[in-house]
C-alpha cells in the first residue's frame, strides 16, 4: 500500500512538472538575431570596425543567482493541487514513445527468455540421457522372476542382488538377528493384543512401518523406544499396540534405538521376503480402485507386487536408471558451460537454481520425462501375461512389476518444479530482469541530473531549500 501511494505521488509530480514545461514559452529571438546581423553588415559596409567584447578578468565579480528549491512534501502538495492524485503515467508519453517503451520491454523479455531457452545441444543431451536410462531400465533392470535357479531379473538387477547376497550371507544375517531383535517384528498374531489383518511371515515386513527403509528410522525407532508395533494392515487399518511379549527388546537410549533399527534393517534386507521399497507400506491405505477383470484395489496390487519380490534390492537396481539421467545431464551440462567460457567452479551443476543454472532444471525434466515414458511403454506393451496376472491375483492391462518406482518419483519431483517454474517463478524472474534493466538506465539518468546540478552551481546558480 505504501509503495502504491509513493508511486501515485511520483506520477503526480511528474505530470505537474510536465505541465509546467509545456506551458513554458521561451521568447522568439529570431527577429532580434536578424536585426543584429543586419546592423553588423551595415556597419561593416560603412567602414566601421565592430567592437570586440573584452575578456573577463579575475577581478570582475561574478553575479550569483539564488534559486529556492521547494521540499518534496511541498512539491507533492503543489502537484496534487494542480493535477490531482490519480494520474495515469501513460498520459505523459506520446503514442510513438509508448510504442518504443513497449518494444523495449518486449526486447528485454526476449533477452530473458533466450537465457533459459534450450538450444539444440541442450535438447540432444536431455534426449540422449532419457533414452539411455530407458534402455537400461528395459534391457538391464528387467522384472523379478522365480526360476528353478532362484530369483532372476535383468543382468543389472541380478548383479546387484548377488552383490547384496555376498555382502549379507546367511551367517551374517543370523548374527544381526541375534543383536537386533525389535518389538515390531511379530510375524503373526500370536503375540499381538489387537488383531492385524494379513499379518504373516510373508507380509509382516510390508505391514509393519518399522521395516520401511526411510520411515523405519522414525516409526521403527519410536517403536523400539516404546516397545510398540505400528502397522497398516491388509485392509488399511492403522494399529499401534504395545508388544508385551517383546518388552525385553526395548531400548531407553535414542542412539541405541537408532543403531538397533539400522542393524535390524540390514538383517532383513536379503531374507526370502526382504524389506519393502521406501513408503510401500503407506500404499496399504489406498483401499480403492476397480482395476482389472477382478476389480482389485490399489492396495491389493501393491501387496501382490511385494509378494513377487518387488523389494528393496530391486529398488536399488531400478534406481540406477534415474541416477544415470542425473549423471549424464549434469556432467554434459558442466562440460558445455565450460566450453562456453564459464569458470569450472560456476559450471559445476550441484544445484538446479535457475539464476545460477538457467537451463539445468528444464533439461533434467525433459530427460526424466523421456525415461518415464519408456518405462510406461514397458509396463503397457512389454508385460509378461503370467506376471501381470500373478502379481496381484488378477488380469491387468499392464504389468505393475515393470513400474520403475524411483524413476516415477524423480519425474514427479521435476514435474512439480517445472510447473512451478513456468507458472510462478519464471514470470516473477522475468519481471525482475526487466525492472533491473530499467533501474540501471534510471540510475544513469540520476547521475546525469546530479552532474547537471553541479554544473549549474559552479556557474553561479545556488540551489537552496525554499524554507530558508
Amino acid at each position: 500500500m505504501q509503495d502504491n501511494e509513493d508511486e501515485r505521488m511520483i506520477n503526480s509530480v511528474l505530470a505537474y512538472q510536465d505541465k509546467q514545461l509545456r506551458e513554458f514559452r521561451r521568447p522568439d529571438m529570431s527577429a532580434v538575431e536578424e536585426r543584429i546581423s543586419t546592423s553588423e553588415s551595415l556597419l561593416a559596409s560603412l567602414g566601421y570596425a565592430l567592437p570586440t567584447r573584452p575578456a573577463a578578468t579575475a577581478t570582475q565579480r561574478r553575479t550569483s543567482i539564488v534559486v529556492r528549491q521547494p521540499s518534496w512534501d511541498e512539491l507533492c502538495a503543489e502537484a496534487i493541487a494542480e493535477v490531482g492524485s490519480d494520474v495515469d503515467l501513460r498520459t505523459l508519453f506520446t503514442e510513438e514513445e509508448l510504442r518504443e517503451n513497449a518494444l523495449a520491454v518486449r526486447r528485454l523479455n526476449y533477452e530473458f527468455d533466450q537465457l533459459h531457452r534450450l538450444d539444440k545441444v541442450d535438447v540432444a543431451i536431455a534426449a540422449l540421457a532419457g533414452l539411455l536410462a530407458g534402455a537400461v531400465d528395459v534391457f538391464m533392470v528387467g522384472l523379478p522372476r522365480r526360476t528353478p535357479d532362484g530369483l532372476k531379473a535383468g543382468p543389472l538387477s541380478d548383479y546387484i542382488r548377488k552383490a547384496l547376497e555376498e555382502r549379507y550371507p546367511e551367517e551374517r544375517i543370523k548374527e544381526l538377528e541375534k543383536v537386533a531383535k525389535v518389538p515390531y517384528d511379530a510375524q503373526d498374531n500370536r503375540h499381538t493384543m489387537e488383531h492385524v489383518e494379513g499379518l504373516s511371515t510373508w507380509y509382516h515386513r510390508l505391514y509393519s512401518l518399522g521395516h520401511d527403509p526411510f520411515l523405519g528410522f522414525i516409526v521403527g525407532t519410536c517403536d523400539i523406544l516404546t516397545g510398540r508395533m505400528t502397522t497398516i494392515d491388509k485392509t488399511g487399518k492403522i494399529v499401534s499396540q504395545v508388544m508385551e511379549n517383546y518388552a525385553d527388546r526395548r531400548e531407553s537410549d535414542v542412539f541405541a534405538a537408532l543403531a538397533k533399527q539400522f542393524l535390524h534393517l540390514q538383517s532383513d534386507v536379503m531374507t526370502p521376503r526382504g524389506i519393502p521399497v521406501p513408503f510401500m507400506g503407506l500404499f496399504n491405505l489406498l483401499q480403492f480402485g476397480n482395476i482389472g477383470e477382478d476389480g482389485v484395489t490399489v492396495a491389493e496390487i501393491v501387496q501382490g507386487m511385494y509378494y513377487q519380490q518387488y523389494d528393496f534390492a530391486h529398488f536399488c537396481s531400478m534406481s540406477v536408471s534415474a541416477m544415470l539421467v542425473e549423471v549424464v545431464v549434469r556432467v554434459a551440462y558442466a562440460i558445455k558451460r565450460v566450453k562456453e567460457g564459464v569458470g569450472l567452479r560456476d559450471a559445476i551443476p550441484l544445484t538446479t537454481n535457475r539464476e545460477r543454472m538457467p537451463k539445468l532444471g528444464t533439461m533434467l525434466f525433459m530427460a526424466h520425462s523421456a525415461a518415464t515414458a519408456i518405462n510406461a511403454g514397458k509396463m503397457f506393451f512389454g508385460k509378461d501375461p503370467v506376471m501381470a496376472a500373478g502379481s496381484a491375483g488378477a488380469k491387468l492391462v499392464m504389468d505393475p512389476m515393470a513400474l520403475n518406482y524411483p524413476q516415477w518419483i524423480a519425474f514427479g519431483k521435476y514435474s512439480y518444479q517445472q510447473l512451478k517454474w513456468s507458472l510462478i517463478t519464471k514470470p516473477a524472474m522475468r519481471d525482475r530482469y526487466v525492472l533491473d534493466a530499467i533501474d540501471s538506465e534510471l540510475e544513469e539518468v540520476y547521475d546525469d541530473i546530479n552532474e547537471l546540478f553541479e554544473d549549474v552551481q559552479r556557474g553561479g546558480i545556488l540551489m537552496l531549500p525554499a524554507t530558508m
